[in-house]
């Protein structure tokens, strides 16, 4: 599936127009067309960031790199990284099937460093289970 196709595909299945899509990303609905068609690419890097973060999807889904809508660590691309704020240490905690299937996380009891911690240590045993498992 082409990046066209898949745009088409995410933002009918999300149900919003071209013209909404084109103002989240500063372009002309017109524009968004163009890309839906394959006739045009986004001319930047932050443009197709943009899209990617509306669907919440992987840039490289977007790119037909992957079939995987979400890629769970797509946030974080170096190995010495740590959340600074509170609410992207809750945005990637709650990314994460496995905690919100094991119950026993009460968000609105924490405060906002107890976030940042939790998520930080979530990050770095997944890094070391990634480390484990990589072939």
């Amino acid at each position: 599936m082409l990046f066209g196709d898949r745009l088409r595909y995410l933002r009918e299945e999300k149900g919003v127009t071209q013209k909404e899509l084109g103002n989240f990303i500063n372009v002309s609905d017109r524009v968004v067309g163009y890309y839906e068609a394959n006739d045009r690419f986004p001319k930047d890097e932050k443009t197709i960031k943009k899209i990617a973060d509306y669907f919440n999807v992987s840039i490289d889904y977007l790119l037909g790199r992957t079939d995987n809508k979400t890629n769970q660590n797509s946030d974080i691309d170096k190995d010495d990284f740590e959340f600074k704020t509170p609410q992207e240490a809750m945005k990637f905690i709650l990314n994460q099937p496995a905690i919100a299937g094991y119950g026993g996380f009460e968000p609105n009891k924490m405060s906002d460093s107890e976030i940042m911690e939790f998520a930080n240590e979530l990050l770095h045993q997944l890094k070391l289970l990634g480390y484990k498992y990589k072939k």
